[in-house]
């Protein structure tokens, strides 16, 4: 069984800044991709930003300079650091990995259960 634990979320103003984190734990035998989405209100869920194992990233254009990602792949973390945040990043942010167990060693999409981050003044 694998488990992504995500932390961090909140309430905090125009041009303020926040970090989210997630953890995963489990029977992981390898972590392929790690990512952030998120899903405001009356809007479909979207990818924010993804790193592979090797460390290369990719940001949507909204968040482009503004959200790093980054991983410690020794404690199978991601965190995110989001700077200069506007209120149209409110939203409930959703960890995503792309995880091959140590049953069956086929990658699957694993999900966080989502932290609100609220921006707001």
């Amino acid at each position: 069984q694998v488990q992504l634990v995500e932390s961090g979320g909140g309430l905090v103003q125009p041009g303020g800044s926040l970090p989210l984190s997630c953890a995963a734990s489990g029977s992981i035998f390898s972590i392929v991709v790690m990512g952030w989405y998120r899903q405001a209100p009356g809007k479909q869920r979207e990818l924010v930003t993804t790193i592979t194992s090797g460390g290369s990233t990719w940001y949507a254009d909204s968040v482009k300079g503004r959200f790093t990602i980054s991983r410690d792949n020794a404690k199978n973390t991601v965190y995110l650091q989001m700077n200069s945040l506007k209120p149209e990043d409110t939203a409930v942010y959703y960890c995503n990995a792309i995880i091959a167990s140590d049953s069956d060693y086929s990658p699957s999409p694993y999900w966080g259960q989502g932290t609100q981050v609220t921006v707001s003044s």
